[in-house]
Parts: C-alpha cells; sequence; structure tokens
C-alpha cells in the first residue's frame, strides 16, 4: 500500500473515552476525533496501519520495584517529568473494581510490597479496555504500540529532558503546552490551528499528537522500544514503551 493510502493514529485518553490523532506516514493531513470506545479507533474509517496509545500494554501476573522493566527503562531519561510514568501493578491487581481490594492484591504480587497508586487505579478502566480488545482481536495485536507523550516529547527535545511541566496542580501549564506545540510542529506533526474536540482537552490532543509522531517512527522501522529486549506477559503482550 503506498504511503499516500496510509493512515496512522496516536490515542490518548480522555474524559470522553479516546481522542485519536491520524496522520499520514508523510505529514500532510490531521484528523483529530473523539470516540467512546478503543475498538472505534482501530475500527476508523482510516483503517490506520499502526496505532500507538498512551496506555499500559501487557500486564505482568509479578511486578518488582518500580513496576515493569519497560517503566523503569524510561523514567531515568525523563528527569522531572519521571512522575507521570506509573509503575504498573499485576493483571491481577488491575483486573480489580474495588481500590482496597486492588491494593490488596497488589501487596501479594508485588516485591517488595506496593499496593497501586491512586493515578493508576483512575486509569486502570482504560488499561482493562485495551487489554480485553486484545484479548479478543488478537489479530489486531501487531498494529497496537504502548507509548508514553513525555518519551515522545524528551526525544523531539534532542533526548532531553522537557524543561516545562504540562500541568501544574492538576491544571494545563500554558507555557509547558506551548512549548509542546513547537516541539510538535518540528517533528511535523503541527496542532496550532487544529480544534480542541468536545470530551477531550488541550492537554490530551497534544498528547495524542505526540503519540501519532510515535507511531510514524513505528511504520518508518525507526522507533525505539524500552527496553530493547522485550519482555512479554503471559498473554504474549508485548510489555515495552515505543519512542
Amino acid at each position: 500500500m503506498a504511503d499516500d493510502d496510509v493512515w496512522l493514529a496516536g490515542v490518548d485518553g480522555c474524559r470522553a473515552g479516546w481522542v485519536a490523532a491520524l496522520v499520514r506516514p508523510r505529514g500532510g493531513e490531521i484528523r483529530v476525533r473523539v470516540v467512546s470506545r478503543f475498538a472505534d479507533v482501530v475500527t476508523a474509517p482510516e483503517a490506520p496501519a499502526v496505532i500507538a496509545v498512551d496506555i499500559p500494554i501487557g500486564l505482568p501476573e509479578r511486578v518488582g520495584p518500580g513496576g515493569r522493566a519497560a517503566e523503569n527503562a524510561v523514567r531515568p531519561l525523563l528527569g522531572a517529568r519521571q512522575s507521570s510514568v506509573f509503575s504498573v501493578p499485576s493483571r491481577a491487581a488491575i483486573a480489580e473494581r474495588d481500590y482496597r481490594a486492588a491494593c490488596a492484591l497488589a501487596l501479594q504480587t508485588s516485591d517488595p510490597p506496593r499496593k497501586v497508586s491512586k493515578q493508576l487505579f483512575n486509569i486502570a478502566p482504560k488499561i482493562r479496555e485495551v487489554d480485553d480488545f486484545l484479548r479478543d482481536c488478537p489479530d489486531a495485536a501487531g498494529r497496537i504500540h504502548e507509548t508514553h507523550p513525555e518519551l515522545a516529547f524528551w526525544f523531539l527535545n534532542g533526548e532531553r529532558e522537557v524543561p516545562e511541566p504540562k500541568k501544574v496542580k492538576s491544571r494545563p501549564y500554558p507555557p509547558g503546552l506551548a512549548l509542546r506545540r513547537r516541539l510538535l510542529a518540528q517533528g511535523a506533526v503541527p496542532v496550532d490551528g487544529l480544534s480542541v474536540p468536545d470530551g477531550a482537552g488541550a492537554d490530551d490532543l497534544i498528547d495524542a499528537a505526540a503519540c501519532a509522531l510515535v507511531a510514524r517512527r513505528i511504520h518508518d522501522g525507526v522507533a525505539r522500544a524500552y527496553p530493547p529486549a522485550i519482555e512479554r506477559d503471559g498473554r504474549g503482550l508485548r510489555m515495552a514503551i515505543w519512542v
């Protein structure tokens, strides 16, 4: 298939579900939309050949310090931004809908024993959604890759820590958002002029565009996996963060 016929997608969670930034391999048009289900990105009319999503993929049966090897490989690169990389607990802990029960299972399946962070627990429904989709549609697994927006911005910033935060006290931080928009423009995924769709925030759009940049790198065969020696979970899913 010629690149002119190919679409790629970067995906980030948002309050209405998922925001997708759809791009071409060689720049050009960018399409942005909010969908309620992750499956709607995979089955979108553009049929994205590569999907890079900001959500943990691959859930271990047991975890060591700091979560999976993927989180531990990425955090040191991000400096002050490393707190955005949450420690992923075991599959059993993710499956729990009750926070106390999730923490109890996490303690039993981690060494040293560690509870589930509130931030991770808040996105657990989306982790389960993607995990369930990959269980039900295993043929799609090759198209779907885990990434992290702050790792994409680290790459765009010359593989250096991004000096400004995206949020301060849980609120969007305009200087940090402006810096990330400039980095995206340098990476040929400009978001200036794009309308933020209903159900998403400006930071969600920026993060989805960063994920789209990673999808483009994966399509071009130049993306890197962290860790380079990719581990797999009990279902055979890759546990790696791509950039």
